[in-house]
């Protein structure tokens, strides 16, 4: 039993929640390529004494895989959290939640058609109870406001970064460069680094004005670069490696829970009956999928 995994993996949805909280509160401060762009450079500035030091592995293992190395590179640090900051602009935090909450089951159907892994009985019955206990808590119990859910814009921004996400969750386990967990992401950081240099240059009308604005919130860009960047992204790569897409995808479902939490602690919102009996049918889920032996 890989307990151990499993708290670093509930610590990295933990982080990558308080991102969605900063997120948020940042999307009138910041155009959502300038936030993600000014998060990775500071993920980059921590890593390139690693790139230096181990310039020539990093640039041999990059050329030896390029084209699946600037996929994992793109999809995650270039795509995901640029499109999830362009979708809490546009689309309510219970949509957000709700859409995210497909993930694992994005993980579970690309890791069966990329890499032919089949689909256990416990792992299905695990995604459906979990799903179901991450829809109940969004809607705050109240499952008919299910009929009267539109999609918009946002919406889409939202489905578009979690399949990114999936996608570098399963290319991930086919291929990680044989490189070490950090030299790997000192490559992923420094190549995506390269890729979002161009559209931030192309997007950003001031750039002394954005150098003034993460001035002002220095505080909070220095969280999203340790915590949501650096250490959920090693944490989650590990379990990826440890015990693969599919269960490490389930693990997702802890989102919105944790955001309850973090909402209730820093925003002073209340904890209702639904929010109890969501997180039972999501940690039931979790149990059933990750702890249960397959008969």
């Amino acid at each position: 039993m890989k307990i151990k995994i499993y708290i670093l993996l509930a610590l990295c949805v933990l982080f990558w929640s308080s991102n969605f909280i900063l997120g948020r509160y940042l999307h009138n401060e910041f155009e959502p390529i300038t936030l993600a762009f000014y998060r990775w450079l500071g993920v980059f500035i921590a890593v390139f004494p690693l790139l230096l030091w181990h310039f020539k592995p990093i640039i041999l293992a990059i050329k030896a895989h390029f084209i699946h190395a600037l996929l994992l590179a793109f999809f995650s640090i270039v795509c995901f959290n640029t499109l999830l900051y362009f979708g809490l602009e546009k689309t309510t935090a219970t949509n957000a939640l709700l859409i995210n909450s497909i993930f694992p089951i994005l993980v579970v159907f690309l890791s069966f058609v990329i890499l032919k892994y089949p689909i256990s009985k416990n792992q299905t019955l695990g995604i459906i109870l979990s799903t179901f206990g991450v829809v109940f808590l969004v809607l705050q119990g109240e499952l008919a406001q299910l009929f009267h859910f539109k999609f918009n814009s946002g919406d889409l921004f939202i489905i578009s970064a979690s399949l990114t996400w999936a996608l570098y969750s399963v290319l991930l386990k086919y291929q990680s460069l044989n490189l070490k967990p950090m030299l790997f992401f000192t490559a992923m950081v420094s190549l995506g680094f390269v890729l979002m240099l161009p559209l931030y240059l192309f997007s950003t009308p001031s750039i002394s004005n954005d150098i003034d604005n993460v001035i002002q919130h220095y505080e909070i860009i220095l969280f999203m670069v340790i915590f949501p960047s650096i250490l959920s992204f090693l944490f989650w790569n590990k379990g990826i490696l440890e015990i693969g897409a599919n269960k490490t995808g389930q693990f997702t479902h802890l989102m919105p829970l944790f955001g309850t939490i973090l909402a209730y602690l820093f925003l002073g919102e209340t904890l209702e009956l639904y929010h109890f009996f969501g997180m039972i049918l999501i940690f039931s889920g979790i149990y059933l999928s990750l702890f249960l032996r397959q008969s």
